[in-house]
């Protein structure tokens, strides 16, 4: 079996801290989150199209390379800021919530609601202003192209 392209494998991905804890309310520790991001992005490990990291939880808009499975992309994410922070405490709770993007429209909602969330949480007056986002560091990856793919029908004559 043939893995799925990779531009048909995009998710909203969101992981949530241990107990909910405001571990990213420190600004050195939001800036080491997003420095494992972009990291990871730039290695080729998925493609970001989308990410706020809020202070118990972070957003993204992900697309694993072909040969990672979104469990990996995800643990690179999770487990590498983990390596990176050396702490002796749990970070992250275990499962991480996915969902599929499989059109367009999916896909620009979800980028609206990931670089709205600061604002709809008080913690920005617009989403630019919010330094650890997308919507202000801006995004690395374009929409998938299979996405603006508009497919026509084409009526053959009756025979």
């Amino acid at each position: 079996m043939h893995p799925a392209p990779q531009e048909t494998r995009t998710y909203f991905v969101t992981a949530i801290t241990a107990r909910r804890r405001p571990f990213f309310q420190s600004p050195a520790t939001a800036a080491l989150l997003q420095q494992t991001l972009l990291d990871y992005c730039s290695q080729g490990k998925f493609l970001l199209h989308a990410w706020v990291i809020m202070p118990d939880h972070v957003h993204a808009l992900i697309t694993p390379a072909s040969d990672v499975s979104l469990e990996k992309a995800m643990q690179f994410i999770k487990g590498g800021f983990s390596f990176r922070l050396q702490g002796k405490q749990d970070i992250w709770t275990r499962s991480f919530n996915e969902s599929q993007i499989l059109t367009q429209d999916k896909f620009e909602a979800c980028t609206q609601y990931i670089e709205q969330n600061p604002v709809r949480k008080a913690l920005a007056p617009t989403p630019q202003t919010y330094p650890y986002s997308s919507a202000s560091q801006g995004r690395p990856d374009p929409m998938p192209s299979h996405f603006s793919i508009k497919t026509h029908r084409i009526d053959l004559p009756n025979s």
